[in-house]
Formats: structure tokens, C-alpha cells, sequence
């Protein structure tokens, strides 16, 4: 209960002043003079004041209002190390029970560290989750927070929190732990395929170890180096990308006995591989309306390094044109086909016959270079079917299929074969779903016999149009038709050609996209998932290892074509191995080398500086005489003027605000009593004035 008084005028202030002060002017002078009735005068303008000002006693009934505190529960994932989680759970209930004690405190339980979103499991920032328990709390009415941690906190300020409250923490774990941690300090994004990249690491102690550590170096998840570390500086490490694209590199140690957690006991580096510049040699034979579209497509791709001849002159025929005129330089047969063949990822020949330019034995060495892991692509002509078709050369134990010797000229629409609509290579081309397919016709198709590998198109008469097939540890495509140029040149609408071109291309140079038996998985947020691209009708579940050891079974489902998918949301975050028939993947989920796990030693030193700031405290739940048992401190009241923290106490501030719940007004100088007052002081001047 309140009480006030409170002036409500019947006029304007700036009337009542019209008003009172030449009559107060009056009742002074009176007053000063001393004249007769001066005292009647005076009552009598204080009570024609009272009546005018209107006084009114206020008697408000209000309710108080309780003062927040909020307890921020760190539930990250080092607090899953060893008792902390138990001596959590005990610190909670115990400052609940206490807490409920007072009845001017209203609790706020906030766990933060707890979701599964990545941003959230990266690094443990019990601050935001203080700000947002705050976030519609005035400033008079925040009594304190408590927070229950391990102390790795990444977002404490260095200073203190923007909040005037005691701020007390609570820390679990054991004052002497004892942990070992490997971690990258430089490990570039991208590396080149095949070269050695250079990257440096550190082994990180609590103790004061002398002795090498052992490191083990994973990449791809096959251990490639054991290296010997010295605890405490840089080492230099060098590992070759195997292969363009996503690659994992992994430094693991042993763990130690005694050792708090093997968490952190490993690190990771995600490189990008990258091809240096693909060397293809392009030969084309006479000129033909679609020489040039080879050339176009390869010259345009930033990561080819193209070298092409056209025979522009067999050398039988003979019309006297200069040789220096004939072409800029002569033709390098021998330190193209036999001293530099190794250096090409690919070879293509482009409606090329044999007239004599390539010594016969050069094909058996280009053979030979298929054989090894080459590539070799023929885009055939009429002159594949002809009496000089290079297929009547050692060439052709590297080629897919034979020659009848029969040229179809038939206008059709190529077409995907079942195969072609789950190979990578023709998969998903654009105007593919429609029937006919939303491109143009081709007018020509060479025939061919016994086919080898996997036809992926069909032409004319369902005769095949474009194979594709391995040779020893090489590979060889066919296009068994010269009309692509008709795309290129917009006929009838055009096609796909580029699409087409670079995939054959790229195929065959191996790059891993386009494998047919492939399997992938990646990490997104906390959620893993899986791709797998198959010739198969049914690939089956796939089998994931998470970091902690447990087995998953994932089911594959239909995306596409030749294309199965799978997902699963993890909780944990590390490295992930996934099976399917005999493929394997890993990936990586969650943040690389955290700060979550970058230190778990519990240490008081990162809150320290925001308590004191605030006149709370850090302390240990644990003692150092009974380390598995819990010791809270008590649950004190304070004023906002008083101290926080005791020695075994902390203190929580109440607030003085209050809600308004009733008002009772009652005025003083009205009804009868105020009139009957004014009439006696205004009858007693006049009587005295009469006189």
C-alpha cells in the first residue's frame, strides 16, 4: 500500500496564477504592514487556494514484481566428457530447489549448445544465450545469471556483459586435467592433382612431453606417412593430392592413459585438387564442314592445353604447292606419337584416315598408350568405313568396334539408349525427355560390327551412334557419326553439342563426376548426405561408421536415371565413413577442427573477467578433496548496492519495480467539508472587514 497526494486544479495553471498572485501580492502587504484583518486575509486566500488547487489523496495498492535470473546450462559437446554431464544435471536441480525458495525470483532455464543446426554445435556462446534470456527483461529487473559450464566459452567478453547484474559461474570437470590435441596451423584450400602440397601442423600437451609423437597422416581415408612430431612446435608435413576434387586429409595421434578425452585427437583438412591444364591432341583429316567444332569446344575450356594438325595433303598427291607454304611446320610425328605420347590425357582423331603420314608402328604405340591409361577418342567419317580406315591398323585392338564398311545416310534423331539414360555422359542432355528429343537430325551413321563397352546412343536403324569402353587401364570413345557440326550450326534448332562434347571428353580423362559406379557424400549443416551413381537398377542401403564407432543404415532412394540418394541428420560432428557394395566414401559433418574441441580442458580463466566485472564469481563444482561429488554454494538475496559473492554464497539481486493493481482517491477539499471551510474563512474576513 502507497499513499500520495495529488493537485488536480479546476482552472488552468495559468489562470490559477491569474488569479492567486495579486491576491497573495495583497495578503504580503497586509501582512508586512501589519494592518487590521491581515491574518483574516491570508486564511481566507489559502483557503480560496485549496479550493482552486483541488487536492486529492491517492491510495494505490500495488503488487512487486519479481526480479529474473537466468541459469544458462551449457550443453555442448564437451560437456559430454567424462562426470561433466552428471555434475551438470546435479548443479541444475540443486540451484532449482534453491531458487524456489525465494518467491521474488522468476527462473529462466536456458540450455544452449543443444541443437543440431551447425552454427550451433560449432563453438559453445553462452552469451547470446544470456542476451536472448534477457531480451524482453528491463534492465531494473534483471537479478543475475548463473551460468553451468566447463568455462570453454567462446563469445565472453573481456570485460563485462552488457547487463547490471552479478553474473556467477559454475564450473565442471576437475581442476587437474590432463589432454593431448593435434591441430592444423597452415593447410591450404587447393592443391594441385599429383603434386606435393605443402602444409604445417602442431601436437599441443598439457604436460611437458619430450618425447616425438607419432602422427599418423590419412588421405582419402588410406594412411600414406607416419610422421614424428615434437609437442609443442610447427611441423612441416607434405602430402600429394591424389585427385581432382574433394580431398580429406587426416593427422590422427594416440591417446594417452589418463587422457581426458581422444576427441580432438585427430584434425582435418578439406583440399580442393586441382588438374594443371589437360594436354589433347587433336588430328583431323581432310577438311570437312565439322572440323572446326572439336577445335571451338576444346579451346573454349580454360583448363585444356590443345595441340591440333589437320593433314591438309596426303603425301601421295602431289600439285606443287611449296612445303613451306603447305602449313607452318612439318608435322612432329615422332615426338608426338613416341617421345611425348605420356604427356596427353587425351588423343582424338577426327575423320582420319591412314594415307601414310604416321609410320604404321606409331599406332601400336598409341595403342600401347591406351593400354596404360590413356585416352583415345575417334569421331568417325565415311573414311572409317573406307579401305584406308584406321581400323585396318595396329590401331584396332584399342577400338571398340569394327567397321562393315557400310555408310547410312539416313536422316534420324540420335537418341539415349536404356544405357545412355543412366550414363553420366549422356544422362539428363538437354532435350533428351521428349520424343522425338528436342534437337536437331543427323543424316549420316557408319556402321559398325561387334560392338564392345556400353553403346549409350543410338542412330539410324537403332545402329549404334556413340560407345564407350575401357582398355586395360585406358579408355576409348566412338562417335560414329561426322554430323554433330549440325547442332553447332543451329540446324533445325541445333543441340546440345558442347554438353555432349565435353562430357565424352572429360569421361574419358577420368575426371571422377562422371564415373559410372561412383559414391559421394557430404556434409550440410549436420546433416550427412550420400549420392550414389550407378549402372544398376538397385545400389541397396548404404552403410555409414559415425566418429564415435556406431553403425548406420541409410536407404538409397531413386533421384534419377542412374542417380540414388540418402540422408541422414547426425548429432555428432567428425568423420563419417559410408559404404555401399564395394565403394566408400568419407565426409566430414559439422564444422572443420571446431572450437568445441580445439580445447576441452574445463578452465575458470575465459569467465573470470565478465564475473569480477559484474561482482559475481567463478568457482569449481567439484573440490579438490572429493572430486566426485558436487559442492553448490548458497542462494542469497542482495540489494543492488550490496555485495554479490561470498566465500560460500552467491548473491542475486532483488528489484523494487511493482505492477499498479487499484488506485483509491479521495479529495481533500471538496463535497460540504470544503465548501464549509472556504464559506467560515470568507465570513470571517467579511465580518472582520465590516467592522
Amino acid at each position: 500500500m502507497n499513499w500520495s497526494i495529488s493537485f488536480e486544479p479546476l482552472i488552468s495553471w495559468p489562470q490559477l496564477a491569474l488569479v492567486l498572485v495579486p491576491l497573495a501580492l495583497l495578503a504580503a502587504v497586509g501582512l508586512w504592514l501589519r494592518q487590521r484583518g491581515a491574518v483574516l486575509r491570508f486564511v481566507a486566500l489559502l483557503a480560496l487556494a485549496a479550493a482552486l488547487f483541488n487536492p486529492v489523496f491517492l491510495d494505490e495498492e500495488r503488487e512487486p514484481l519479481k526480479s529474473v535470473v537466468a541459469l544458462i546450462v551449457d550443453r555442448s559437446q564437451s560437456q559430454d566428457i567424462g562426470e561433466r554431464t552428471k555434475q551438470t544435471d546435479e548443479a541444475l536441480a540443486g540451484l532449482q530447489q534453491r531458487l524456489g525458495r525465494f518467491k521474488q525470483f522468476d527462473v529462466r532455464v536456458v540450455e544452449a549448445g543443444k541443437s543440431d543446426a551447425a552454427e550451433e554445435r560449432t563453438e559453445t556462446r553462452l552469451f547470446s544465450a544470456l542476451e536472448g534470456a534477457f531480451r524482453d527483461v528491463p534492465p531494473s529487473r534483471i537479478g543475475g545469471a548463473v551460468m553451468i559450464t566447463d568455462g570453454e566459452v567462446h563469445d565472453a567478453p573481456a570485460g563485462a556483459p552488457d547487463f547490471n547484474a552479478p553474473l556467477h559461474a559454475l564450473i565442471t570437470g576437475n581442476e587437474h586435467e590432463k589432454d593431448r590435441r593435434i591441430r592444423f596451423e597452415n593447410a591450404p584450400r587447393f592443391g594441385l592433382v599429383g603434386k606435393p602440397l605443402d602444409m604445417t601442423y602442431r601436437v599441443i600437451s598439457t604436460e611437458n612431453e619430450t618425447a616425438p609423437v607419432d602422427v599418423r597422416v590419412s588421405v582419402n581415408g588410406e594412411q600414406v606417412a607416419v610422421e614424428h612430431a615434437i609437442v609443442g612446435q610447427a611441423m612441416p608435413l607434405q602430402v600429394t593430392i591424389p585427385g581432382a576434387g574433394r580431398n580429406i586429409i587426416e593427422l590422427a595421434i594416440d591417446r594417452e592413459p589418463g587422457e581426458l578425452t581422444d576427441a580432438n585427437n585427430r584434425a582435418i583438412a578439406l583440399v580442393d585438387g586441382i588438374r594443371e591444364n589437360l594436354r589433347v591432341l587433336l588430328v583431323s583429316g581432310e577438311p570437312h564442314a565439322g572440323e572446326r567444332t572439336w577445335r571451338n569446344l576444346l579451346k573454349s575450356d580454360a583448363s585444356v592445353d590443345l595441340v591440333h594438325f589437320t593433314i591438309l595433303r596426303p603425301p601421295e598427291k602431289q600439285d606443287g604447292t611449296p612445303i613451306n607454304e603447305l602449313s607452318l611446320i612439318a608435322f612432329p610425328t615422332r615426338e608426338l606419337f613416341v617421345e611425348k605420347i605420356k604427356d596427353f590425357d587425351l588423343i582424338i582423331f577426327d575423320r582420319y584416315q591412314h594415307r601414310d603420314v604416321l609410320p604404321i608402328l606409331y599406332y601400336d604405340y598409341i595403342s600401347e598408350y591406351v593400354e596404360k591409361g590413356g585416352a583415345l577418342l575417334i569421331a568417325a567419317g565415311p573414311e572409317y568405313a573406307g579401305d584406308a580406315s584406321i581400323a585396318r591398323t595396329p590401331l584396332m585392338s584399342a577400338l571398340p568396334a569394327m567397321p562393315t564398311g557400310e555408310v547410312v545416310e539416313k536422316a534420324f534423331y540420335p537418341r539415349l539408349t536404356d544405357l545412355g539414360q543412366r550414363h553420366p555422359v549422356t544422362r539428363g542432355l538437354d532435350g533428351s525427355a521428349n520424343e522425338p528429343p528436342h534437337w536437331s537430325r543427323w543424316f549420316r551413321t557408319i556402321g559398325v560390327q561387334n560392338p564392345q563397352g556400353e553403346v549409350v546412343m543410338k542412330g539410324a536403324d537403332n545402329r549404334p551412334l556413340l560407345l564407350l569402353d575401357r582398355k586395360g587401364e585406358g579408355r576409348v570413345g566412338m562417335l560414329l557419326s561426322d554430323q554433330g557440326w549440325l547442332w553447332a550450326r543451329g540446324f533445325e534448332g541445333g543441340g546440345p553439342h558442347v554438353q555432349l562434347y565435353r562430357r565424352i571428353a572429360h569421361w574419358l580423362m577420368k575426371e571422377p563426376e562422371l564415373e559410372e559406379e561412383r559414391l559421394t557424400a557430404e556434409g550440410r549443416g549436420m546433416v550427412l548426405e550420400i549420392r550414389r551413381q550407378t549402372m544398376a537398377d538397385e545400389p541397396g542401403p548404404a552403410q555409414i561408421i559415425t566418429p564415435s564407432g556406431k553403425t548406420l543404415t541409410v536407404k538409397l532412394d531413386k533421384s534419377e536415371p542412374g542417380v540414388f540418394l540418402g540422408s541422414v541428420q547426425t548429432s555428432e560432428i567428425g568423420l563419417y565413413q559410408v559404404a555401399n557394395g564395394d565403394l566408400t566414401a568419407l565426409a566430414h559433418v559439422g564444422p572443420v577442427n571446431a572450437p568445441e574441441f580445439a580445447d576441452v580442458i574445463s578452465t575458470e580463466d575465459r569467465l573470470k573477467a565478465p564475473a569480477e566485472a559484474t561482482g559475481g564469481s567463478v568457482r569449481r563444482l567439484a573440490s579438490p578433496t572429493a572430486p566426485d561429488s558436487v559442492t553448490l554454494p548458497s542462494v542469497v538475496p542482495v540489494r543492488s548496492a550490496g555485495d554479490a559473492s561470498g566465500s560460500d554464497w552467491i548473491g542475486l539481486r532483488t528489484t523494487d519495480d511493482s505492477v499498479l493493481k487499484a488506485v483509491s482517491r479521495v479529495p481533500l477539499f471538496g463535497g460540504f467539508l470544503g465548501l464549509g471551510l472556504l464559506l467560515l474563512a470568507m465570513g470571517s474576513m467579511w465580518y472582520r472587514e465590516g467592522r
